[in-house]
């Protein structure tokens, strides 16, 4: 079977679906959610939110140039959804979706949203007009971790987190564990060897017994 080709568009999926809450100068605050969003930088840690200039947010972002990037979770994905699609210029999220607003340690005026898991502080250092989205490219300048998700050392363990994400329309939850980094190449232990030597053992024998039991019924 072939392949089709398609226009251009953008198929990269799945993507974090994130809250971003933002302020304005005068106290209002607003929470908006957004695929369009990722990594830049390790360092300095950097990354971005890509907006649409219509969005009510769109003014606060430029107004001040500050945000909290609000991970979400398969608990969230009701308010998720519920800010992505009603505007703050007709409703009060905060309100309506029961979230509540915590202080930033580096920010002036967006707050962070206190149920999401991991926040990021955001200060924005350019902003590129791509054309539908303007990029909201960002430095980090502090995050925030939920204890509840910290193992006894101290690791974030945020895949038990049941995180968020987007794909074609849908929320998905994330956590089917695969692998870890670099497990591809990494040596394999002793007892792993053995495992693997029996199972290889294991099929080739089968196959043997196979090709005899086709033989005979051939004779």
């Amino acid at each position: 079977m072939g392949k089709q080709i398609w226009k251009p568009g953008n198929m990269l999926y799945p993507l974090p679906a994130v809250m971003v809450s933002t302020g304005d100068t005068k106290g209002n605050t607003n929470i908006l959610t957004i695929a369009w969003t990722g990594t830049v930088c390790t360092n300095p840690a950097m990354a971005y939110i890509s907006v649409r200039p219509e969005r009510y947010s769109y003014g606060m972002l430029r107004e001040t140039g500050e945000f909290v990037i609000n991970l979400t979770t398969e608990k969230l994905a009701w308010a998720a959804d519920y800010c992505g699609v009603r505007s703050g210029r007709d409703v009060d999220k905060w309100k309506e979706t029961g979230l509540h607003r915590g202080k930033a340690e580096t920010l002036d005026f967006a707050p962070l949203i206190r149920e999401s898991p991991v926040n990021l502080e955001c200060r924005v250092t350019e902003v590129k007009e791509l054309g539908s989205h303007h990029m909201f490219l960002a430095e980090v300048k502090a995050v925030h971790a939920d204890e509840a998700y910290l193992d006894k050392n101290g690791r974030l363990e945020l895949n038990h987190a049941g995180l968020l994400v987007y794909s074609h329309g849908e929320y998905l939850a994330a956590g089917k564990k695969l692998g870890t980094f670099g497990y591809s190449v990494k040596k394999k232990a002793p007892d792993q060897k053995k495992t693997v030597q029996k199972k290889k053992a294991s099929a080739h024998k089968k196959r043997l017994e196979h090709k005899k039991a086709s033989h005979r019924k051939a004779t």
